[in-house]
């Protein structure tokens, strides 16, 4: 199973977020579920770099299917519009493939 897990404030603001596993949907290489999360994941994180430049500690583990994306400070408002629809797609995703598949996760920081 996919479990990612939010981290954020008191107040609601993101201080990012942890993506681990893998979905066991489909066999390795197929797995529609694990590519919807990586593709949404991923571009998240491209688009909080080179679209906003958000300063953020990204280190990923392809082989354990570990991405750690940290920002450094608060977030913009257009990035936090991005991690609100990362959220959006991967709660879809959990809705349509159900939680034995991908699960999403809040942590108070």
């Amino acid at each position: 199973m996919i479990q990612i897990t939010f981290h954020r404030t008191r107040t609601g603001e993101y201080q990012g977020f942890i993506c681990s596993g893998h979905a066991g949907y489909g066999a390795y290489g197929e797995d529609i579920v694990c590519a919807a999360v990586s593709a949404l994941v991923i571009n998240t994180i491209n688009s909080l770099d080179e679209i906003t430049g958000e300063a953020m500690d990204v280190t990923t583990d392809e082989e354990s299917g570990i991405i750690r994306c940290f920002f450094e400070r608060p977030l913009q408002e257009t990035s936090r519009v991005l991690l609100d629809s990362l959220v959006l797609g991967l709660t879809r995703i959990e809705e349509q493939y159900g939680k034995k598949h991908c699960r999403l996760h809040y942590k108070e920081v």
